[in-house]
């Protein structure tokens, strides 16, 4: 199963508000979803756009592909720099050398 993180429209005729879900990529764009996992209201200019990151971080780790406007609005959340910047210092961590006890120091 193909799971894609995607908008689906809810709200009024000329007034779209957009919810963003975790569903298979076959259902329907406003039927079907596993899980609502934020919000996007196009039309306000600040807090527009809720997301639930513990959610989203969790279904990008287990292979949900978001779709390219979702994409964009992770990054506008900052979502998508976190769990780049996490990935990064967990790699640097792992490769990282301890610091033991030299030669010249025990002189």
């Amino acid at each position: 199963m193909a799971v894609r993180i995607r908008l689906r429209r809810v709200g009024r005729k000329k007034t779209p508000v957009y919810r963003i879900v975790v569903a298979d990529s076959r259902s329907p764009r406003d039927g079907r979803f596993i899980e609502n996992i934020g919000q996007y209201d196009p039309r306000r200019t600040e807090g527009g756009l809720n997301v639930n990151a513990e959610r989203a971080n969790y279904w990008l780790g287990v292979g949900a592909l978001p779709s390219d406007t979702v994409r964009s609005l992770l990054r506008k959340a900052g979502l998508l720099r976190a769990r780049h910047e996490a990935r990064v210092a967990a790699r640097l961590r792992g490769a990282a050398v301890p610091l033991g006890e030299t030669p010249s120091d025990e002189a």
